[in-house]
């Protein structure tokens, strides 16, 4: 379960350039969506750049599913080295959250680099706090996170966030950038 679906559609475009992929959320108004489908559209028929590399390293996606169940998901990524954990799901607890992380530790191993998604769930006293918790779970002492996707939802929230936390887990804006009229923003705001 991911923004409370179950299942998600797209499209693929086969073009003469490649493939194109349209999979915007639901919720996204037409203004937003049609960026996702303009993107398409040009894999499929733009002209496409010289490969830099014949691989992209991609990670395992983990919903926010009970830990028992993390074994299951990671098997769906069998060669995969890091692991991108969803967090700050309604009707969650931050503990729910530190036995997720924990059991994706555990099924990957020490060296595997974990990442959190909060979606923009978490106020900036609750990102704080819920980071540097999921941070102290780290092997021999290092940092337990690559980093927090979009732990609040606003630019000052995380410019603000990013702050406190002085560097103990690095910051990645999502929303923030692919849904702005100025992505740049982020960058300015020191977010």
């Amino acid at each position: 379960r991911f923004r409370g679906i179950t299942v998600r559609e797209g499209a693929l475009v086969d073009g003469p350039s490649g493939w194109g992929e349209f999979g915007a959320f639901l919720e996204y108004r037409p203004e937003e969506a049609s960026h996702w489908l303009a993107s398409a559209i040009e894999s499929a028929y733009g002209t496409q750049p010289p490969a830099l590399r014949d691989r992209i390293a991609v990670n395992a996606t983990v919903p926010a599913v009970p830990p028992a169940e993390v074994p299951g998901v990671l098997a769906r990524f069998p060669s995969a080295t890091t692991a991108k954990v969803k967090v700050a799901e309604p009707g969650q607890t931050l503990a729910d959250d530190i036995a997720r992380v924990r059991a994706v530790r555990e099924a990957m191993g020490q060296e595997a680099l974990i990442r959190v998604d909060a979606n923009g769930g978490w106020t900036v006293d609750e990102a704080e706090t819920a980071l540097r918790a999921l941070a102290a779970s780290g092997p021999h002492g290092s940092p337990g996170l690559e980093y927090a996707e979009q732990p609040c939802a606003t630019v000052p929230e995380l410019a603000e966030l990013r702050q406190r936390l002085g560097g103990l887990v690095r910051i990645a804006a999502d929303e923030s950038v692919r849904k702005a009229g100025d992505p740049l923003a982020v960058a300015r705001a020191g977010a």
